[in-house]
């Protein structure tokens, strides 16, 4: 597991819990800051899996 994976996926949670924060309390711009997150964090995640799988492709 790389940086960049482990950063995404922590990204991915936070977002989680940005979004149910905003519904919580009913506050839409918390909820697309969460969602926006979580793209964010799957696209860096995804990304750690492609260096990933390049490095283990290369040994």
């Amino acid at each position: 597991m790389n940086k960049d994976q482990v950063e995404g996926k922590l990204q991915d949670i936070g977002g989680k819990i940005q979004e149910e924060a905003g519904k919580l309390v009913g506050n839409p711009e918390q909820q697309v800051k969460g969602l926006k997150n979580q793209v964010e964090g799957k696209t860096q995640e995804k990304y750690g899996d492609v260096k990933e799988n390049l490095k283990d492709a290369t040994n």
